[in-house]
């Protein structure tokens, strides 16, 4: 969840943030060598202006934003090279025709955005394919005779083959590098996770903030897994099987998504934890084993990436071992004590056992992941790989013509955002052709980039590439006065790109304000335009801009107000399968195979709500209605999920011998209750009244406290021997806990639900 902070300061300050991770270094480098080939070339041969087909040419397919197998990029960035090339070729025949230019741009421009049925990959190669259209028809293409315009195609073509040439030489060198790379951002990703949960309790004050940090890293590395996973199947579902690597990086892969729901459970007995005094005897203790576990995630993830073995694990062993003793002393403390423990503080002993043993599981975990990791980079096999995971399901395929079938309609967001995409970036080109504009192209440049399936998304664009495209052109101004030099003017060209290119997947907005006095250089170089380049170049964004929020606002929106319902719905039904899973689990044991599958689909969902969510912020004032209840709802279903995956976690602790009847009547009831708040949200009716919950809990709570007499009565006469009853005292007192908790939480949900439905 993003901070909603409107004061103008903390406003534009947001616009700049980066993501987390580091700087795509090589990515900056691969940028830099790819133009600096075919710019240096029409240097030397003084063609500069012929070498800018090509290098405008190399520059967009290796923009293909494809985080995948060599073969998904190879295929990519292929299909661009002949994208662009085609797209070059259709430019130059229409381009002296306005008659037929501004047809031939609807149906290019409509087809391009038809694209994104196909996923990202798709929707990026058609994206740089327009651009690539755009640029040519204003800039390059001109039909003079045929022979020129074949060389003109020859170069485009050939800066696009550079490109994927390159690419191709990576694949064959290091075949596993994207695998391997995208298993250490899982593990990076997870650091960072598993560090915000070393924080919980440490300030109540700012408890909402830590709340928004830990569900936006949770969504990070849910993400991640999902890319991994994604990765894994399309490199190795190809083989006959996977190789010995590819069977230890699954592993791998499989083990984040297990540490994830390890941290989520053990942040919600943290919170637990955190509101009785004796949590804060070993508070200290606890948070220095957490921030050790993120330290070592950290070093797994960095040898990963680097193929070095650099983990020591040795300073996490001894913040465990301290931790292990302190809460020997506390539990002799709490013991020799019996007589004055009150019976409502047993829960909270139970619950710091449960919180250290969970810690002590957590760093086997590491140490097991280490050695994986050892194995990997040493390609030897080990025992520990062979454990029984199964690869990543993958989805049934579907064909090109029933996709483009199902969603030939208005009422398919992507058909009603290509359609608005084509007349927009038409009406731009229309103005620009008619209208004595200098550069009147990247107005519809401009338009083309910020105009998105939705509103939220078209003005967050816009606001960051306006503003990127001001400050950027202020630096653009500022360098052509100061640089006269032609090798000076190239060399600043390169600079810029290559740190525009490494900071790309950090920020957007500091990624425009690079790569707009980039462009601006390369005019310069190419035709010499000076300085006023840069003030045209923010004037036409500004004007784009204005056009993609028009066209996003008035040409068949996308509100999210009313899509909202539905994800909302989705997502509720996603937790229900899975908090119905879990419980089925506990009633009746049996082996768990679509657990994982049922977690992983309702953390999904729970992503796609909240970023919902955040797509309302975007939307005007008018439309987007009250947000609080959706946040509020929002927060409670991550709860509900929370709760159950920490009913999941402990449910491995679970013997089955002793079963409190009430349980099954309360969680059929709140399974009842959730099915009615999704139905309640699908139909747009008010939910039905809440059973009598409480009532359930009550006998639940009398059973718990007479097991903890009982037990306290055993501990007096000999703590040390593990009873039927201690047994039934650690299953059922955590069972009990989450359940208190889950109640709670569907109250709240019930209520707001209730609120939205007014």
């Amino acid at each position: 969840m993003q901070s909603t902070d409107k004061r103008p300061l903390s406003w534009l300050l947001q616009q700049f943030q980066l993501k987390p991770g580091k700087p795509a270094i090589f990515s900056g480098l691969r940028s830099l060598f790819i133009l600096g080939v075919p710019i240096g070339i029409g240097i030397i041969t003084n063609h500069a202006a012929e070498s800018a087909i090509a290098t405008m040419a190399a520059w967009f397919v290796g923009m293909v934003n494809v985080d995948g197998a060599y073969r998904q990029r190879a295929t990519a960035m292929i299909a661009a090279t002949i994208g662009v090339t085609l797209m070059f070729l259709i430019a130059s025949l229409v381009s002296n025709h306005l008659w037929l230019a501004i047809p031939t741009t609807f149906l290019v421009i409509f087809i391009a955005g038809l694209a994104s049925l196909y996923g990202n990959v798709a929707a990026s190669v058609s994206l740089i394919t327009s651009i690539m259209f755009v640029i040519s028809l204003a800039k390059f293409a001109s039909f003079s005779n045929w022979s020129t315009l074949v060389m003109h195609c020859a170069l485009c073509l050939a800066g696009g083959a550079w490109t994927s040439l390159l690419l191709l030489g990576s694949w064959v060198v290091r075949p596993d590098v994207p695998a391997m790379q995208i298993v250490a951002n899982c593990y990076l990703s997870l650091s960072q996770f598993v560090n915000l949960a070393s924080q919980r309790g440490v300030n109540p004050n700012e408890r909402q903030e830590w709340t928004r940090q830990f569900l936006q890293a949770q969504d990070t590395v849910i993400q991640d897994l999902t890319s991994a996973r994604s990765v894994w199947t399309t490199i190795w579902t190809r083989q006959r099987g996977a190789t010995l690597r590819g069977n230890h990086l699954l592993v791998l892969i499989e083990d984040v998504n297990q540490i994830v729901n390890s941290v989520v459970a053990l942040s919600e007995l943290l919170a637990i934890a955190s509101e009785h005094q004796l949590f804060y005897q070993l508070q200290e203790e606890i948070q220095q084993v957490i921030e050790q576990l993120a330290i070592a995630l950290q070093m797994l993830s960095e040898a990963i990436a680097k193929g070095k073995n650099s983990v020591h694990l040795g300073d996490l062993d001894r913040r465990v071992e301290a931790l292990e003793y302190q809460w020997e002393v506390l539990r002799a403390q709490v013991f020799n004590q019996t007589i004055n423990l009150q019976i409502d503080e047993y829960p909270d002993v139970v619950n710091i056992r449960k919180i250290t043993a969970s810690l002590t599981k957590l760093a086997q975990q590491i140490h097991t992941d280490a050695d994986v990791v050892t194995d990997l980079i040493q390609g030897k096999q080990s025992s520990i790989a062979q454990r029984d995971i199964s690869p990543p399901a993958q989805s049934e395929p579907t064909t090109i013509i029933d996709t483009l079938r199902q969603n030939f309609t208005f009422e398919s967001v992507l058909f009603r955002h290509a359609l608005r995409l084509a007349l927009i970036v038409t009406f731009a080109e229309l103005l620009a052709s008619i209208l004595p504009l200098p550069r009147g192209y990247w107005i519809t440049l401009t338009a083309l980039v910020a105009l998105k399936p939705n509103f939220g998304g078209t003005s967050e664009t816009t606001v960051q590439r306006v503003i990127g495209t001001i400050f950027g052109g202020i630096i653009g101004i500022t360098l052509v006065l100061l640089l006269k030099n032609t090798l000076a003017i190239a060399v600043c060209f390169l600079f810029l790109v290559f740190v525009a290119m490494s900071v790309r997947s950090l920020s957007y907005s500091i990624f425009i304000i690079l790569l707009t006095p980039a462009i601006i250089l390369l005019l310069n170089l190419i035709s010499g335009g000076g300085w006023e380049v840069g003030v045209l170049r923010i004037v036409d964004s500004l004007f784009g801009g204005v056009l993609a929020l028009l066209g996003s606002y008035l040409l068949f929106p996308s509100w999210e107000r009313q899509q909202l319902p539905a994800q909302l719905e989705k997502t509720i039904r996603a937790n229900l399968a899975y908090f119905q899973q879990v419980i089925a689990n506990y009633l009746h044991p049996q082996p768990d195979e679509s657990m994982n599958m049922l977690r992983h689909q309702a953390a999904l969902e729970n992503v796609n709500a909240n970023a919902a969510a955040q797509r309302l912020f975007s939307e005007p004032r008018h439309i987007q209605g009250e947000i609080e209840p959706v946040m509020t709802l929002i927060t409670y279903i991550r709860g509900f999920f929370s709760s159950v995956t920490t009913l999941a976690e402990h449910k491995r602790e679970f013997s089955g011998e002793y079963q409190f009847t009430e349980i099954k009547l309360l969680t059929d009831i709140i399974i009842q209750v959730l099915e009615n708040l999704a139905d309640a949200l699908g139909q747009g009716q008010p939910p039905q009244a809440l059973p009598a919950l409480d009532s359930y809990l009550e006998v639940i709570h009398n059973q718990i406290e007479q097991l903890h007499t009982a037990r306290l009565s055993e501990i007096a006469r000999n703590s040390q021997t593990l009873t039927s009853t201690l047994q039934a005292v650690r299953e059922q007192t955590p069972l009990s806990t989450e359940l208190d908790r889950i109640v709670n939480e569907i109250k709240v949900m019930h209520c707001v639900i209730a609120r939205l439905q007014e």
